[in-house]
């Protein structure tokens, strides 16, 4: 059991919650007396999470669900008031990025107006917007309606938090990755917009801005210390004055605190780092 009981027996609603970061997440709320639900697309995934929690005395259940699809999110909503009880925490981890969404070059060749030399590249005036609006759809619209469906739950019952999760690319675009940048741009305004919205209900809302913390995902484009980094990785701790990559489980003292409304009732509307330092560096 954690240190901190401002969790017992609240209803924790992670989205994503299969994910590196998510489920780490998960399973520190659960130490602390939270009642978990954690959401996701693939069963197998939060499987996992929930037989880890439960198998360590805590609570939890899974559901599957589109996050960006409300009539999915309402059916998972009101299945886990029915077990646990009404939501009053709200993790929206769901996000990512889609790779036919990434640019090919940082910047324009005059070779991208030619679709014969420029060939199976993608850049900014031929990448498919049906995978743009991807990124769009999991990152901002389901932030959007995950808050709609839980935080109705929260305002019914007098008050919550809700988490969402921003990221560097809120604050400094990286090459290449032109929605995932947008949407997690929109995330801190939305987070600011929603917080001022939802005081009156006792709701705050705050954000945590990731910086590269180490998941199975990124370890394909930047590398490891144990495979070595890749070019793109080496750029990355040259900007990171703490000259490494992060830990999910470095997330968790900046979460707790957000979450916890005896510590943090007055802070809402607020996008805290976690980066190692890589926003207060200019490389130069």
């Amino acid at each position: 059991m954690s240190e901190n009981s401002a969790f017992e027996g609240k209803v924790a609603v992670i989205t994503g919650g299969g994910g590196t970061l998510c489920s780490c997440i998960a399973k520190h709320l659960a130490a602390a007396g939270a009642k978990v639900a954690v959401i996701g697309r693939t069963m197998g995934k939060l499987e996992a999470v929930v037989n880890e929690i439960t198998a360590a005395g805590g609570v939890c259940i899974a559901k599957t669900g589109d996050v960006s699809n409300e009539e999915s999110m309402q059916r998972a909503a009101e299945e886990i008031k029915s077990e646990l009880g009404p939501c009053g925490i709200l993790v929206n981890g769901a996000g990512g990025n889609n790779p036919k969404a990434i640019t090919t070059n940082a910047a324009f060749t005059p070779e991208e107006l030619d679709s014969e030399a420029f060939g199976d590249k993608i850049g900014f005036f031929n990448v498919n917007m049906d995978y743009f609006r991807s990124v769009i759809d999991i990152n901002v619209v389901g932030t959007v309606i995950c808050s709609r469906v839980f935080g109705r739950q929260m305002a019914e019952s007098g008050g919550g938090a809700i988490l969402n999760f921003a990221s560097m690319n809120s604050y400094r675009p990286l090459s290449c990755r032109p929605a995932y940048a947008l949407s997690k741009a929109a995330i801190v305004n939305f987070t600011q917009w929603l917080a001022s919205y939802l005081a009156p209900a006792g709701i705050r809302v705050n954000a945590v801005a990731p910086g590269f913390i180490t998941n199975a995902n990124n370890i394909r484009f930047y590398g490891s210390l144990e495979t070595g980094y890749t070019p793109r990785g080496m750029n990355i701790l040259a900007h990171t004055p703490m000259g490494r990559f992060g830990r999910a489980d470095e997330l968790l003292g900046v979460v707790d605190l957000l979450l916890d409304g005896g510590r943090a009732g007055f802070v809402t509307g607020v996008t805290v780092p976690v980066d190692g330092g890589f926003l207060s560096c200019s490389g130069l």
